[in-house]
């Protein structure tokens, strides 16, 4: 992992975390969305120069895992421990995840905690035994209600059907402890009252309070039926319900019942990104949890939607699932990152197409943003002999191109830094690069360049002052979205050497015009998008 080294102690955290994901396989787009969304804004912290901490990692217990290890011939452990050594963690380094720890719910600081949170809920009360019949289904690792089954046709003609992996259910009756999440239910309808960001965006709001005012039926926290998952610490014949020792992970990631000062530190979380279709178990189960063991609640839990390919939500199940690496070898893990978060409105159910993405890919990302970056190194070489030349003739042309870029800091960083609208702030980004190019096109310095005059030459270092220090000011805004692509820009901009690091320059000060030094050395580099050769269909 792309560890930071931000763990510090004594102020409160920006703490986020993405759902830590099943290991029954390799992680595809749908997983790499969440996680890159999670990077993105957690970058976008740090270079507002806040205390970040950010958290990934795998949910290796249930009997998901148990049934999938069996069929590889493996023990559960030998199985997880392959997925996160040779598919998940590689998959975050290749993505430049810069995530700060990496939990596993197989790992002892995990799995002690929980039994040390279960058994003070057992002891308060808020656990007892009982009994339960019902349907089951194995991928979610969930009972479900007789209401929410669909019916089966074809080959699961007369069975009932998960609606999320569309496969029969299993009828099961156990002997199980149960949490007494039905006397929480006026107290989450509080709180969602009272703190309406608390779960975003507000379509999934509306439909976790309507499930919750129809009454919550208490929770089975443990399974006997078999015994890969952490034990209950009163009755080891039981282990502890999948999706109650996964949803602790984010506080035992940060210290709970270990080392308070961290604890302190970091919780409560500020965001917890997760997908909609595990929306009701953040929202409703976990925080309920929380109440009744007296922790403060997170601050938002925002679920983004479903990535979409040919209308099927993208999972293995449904044979849709697609590698990210299959996308990077092509358009390479920058454009990667920008891609999902440009195209698709956070929140919202997207559709991918290779299409889409290579057209996008053309047009934002090589023609406007990297034909710019080329275009404005080439002339300075051409005409300065690659040394950024003083603006000594601003006028209302430069103010409007240093507005637009003040503007665009606000938009990105309300957008992204607060609404976690990554659609919204880079497209304020991509604008201001296009007014950018707008302004070249007018200015045109090329035919400006052949007029020697001292008042020509002095319009024409203006006007390629401008366009660097505009690059200097996206560089800085699109470093989250895409690191080495602007490390790239900044070091050919010749600003490391004068202003700094890029990892330095904070977001929120990316609009303070004239930063970029004159005398500052321009060189062109490689090309930061260069044109893609479509595969070969067939």
């Amino acid at each position: 992992m792309a560890a930071t080294g931000t763990e510090q102690r004594g102020a409160s955290a920006y703490y986020v975390s993405t759902p830590i994901y099943y290991v029954n396989d390799a992680p595809h787009l749908g997983h790499a969305y969440t996680t890159v969304a999670g990077d993105v804004l957690t970058r976008w912290h740090r270079q507002r120069g806040e205390k970040v901490w950010f958290l990934t990692g795998t949910d290796e217990h249930g009997q998901k895992i148990m049934r999938t290890a069996e069929a590889n011939g493996v023990t559960p452990q030998e199985w997880c421990d392959k997925l996160v050594e040779e598919a998940w963690k590689p998959l975050w380094e290749h993505l430049e995840i810069a995530n700060d720890d990496f939990i596993r719910t197989t790992q002892k600081r995990h799995t002690d905690r929980v039994q040390e949170f279960v058994q003070d809920l057992y002891d308060k009360g808020e656990i007892y035994q009982g009994g339960y019949e019902g349907p089951y289904c194995v991928g979610c690792e969930e009972y479900k209600t007789p209401g929410e089954l669909l019916d089966g046709e074809g080959d699961f003609a007369g069975q009932k059907l998960c609606p999320i992996h569309k496969k029969p259910v299993e009828m099961l009756k156990e002997e199980n402890y149960f949490f007494k999440l039905s006397a929480y239910g006026q107290r989450l309808l509080e709180h969602y009252e009272q703190n309406p960001d608390f779960i975003q965006p507000e379509s999934a709001r509306n439909e976790v309070v309507n499930f919750v005012k129809q009454g919550l039926e208490d929770l089975s926290i443990s399974r006997s039926t078999f015994d890969w998952g952490v034990p209950v610490p009163w009755d080891p014949k039981h282990v502890i319900y999948v999706w109650v020792d996964a949803l602790l992970n984010y506080a035992t990631a940060v210290g709970y019942g270990s080392d308070q000062e961290k604890f302190e530190s970091t919780w409560p979380a500020s965001v917890h990104l997760v997908g909609k279709d595990i929306l009701r178990f953040h929202a409703i189960i976990w925080p309920a949890m929380l109440m009744a063991n007296g922790l403060p609640l997170p601050g938002k839990i925002a679920a983004n939607g479903w990535l979409m390919v040919g209308g099927e939500k993208m999972s293995k199940s449904n044979l849709t699932g697609i590698k990210p690496q299959d996308l990077t070898s092509h358009f390479g893990v920058d454009a990667y990152r920008w891609y999902f978060l440009r195209a698709i409105a956070f929140g919202q159910d997207g559709s991918f197409s290779w299409e889409d993405f290579s057209a996008r890919y053309t047009s934002e990302l090589a023609n406007d943003f990297g034909n710019l970056a080329s275009r404005v190194a080439a002339m300075v070489g051409k005409y300065f002999g690659g040394t950024l030349p003083e603006a000594t003739a601003h006028g209302p042309a430069e103010q409007a191109v240093a507005d637009g870029l003040a503007a665009a800091v606000a938009q990105a960083d309300a957008k992204i830094g607060e609404e976690l609208d990554f659609s919204g702030g880079i497209a304020a980004i991509f604008d201001f690069i296009k007014q950018v190019n707008g302004y070249l096109t007018e200015q045109e310095p090329w035919k400006v360049a052949k007029d020697t005059s001292p008042e020509g030459q002095a319009r024409l270092a203006t006007i390629l002052y401008t366009a660097a220090e505009a690059l200097r000011g996206t560089a800085v805004l699109l470093a989250p979205v895409m690191p080495a692509t602007c490390e790239k820009l900044w070091v050919s901009l010749g600003a490391e050497p004068h202003v700094g690091p890029l990892a330095e320059q904070r977001v929120t000060g990316a609009g303070t015009w004239g930063v970029l030094p004159a005398g500052a050395t321009v060189t062109k580099g490689e090309i930061l998008f260069p044109r893609l050769e479509e595969p070969a269909k067939g």
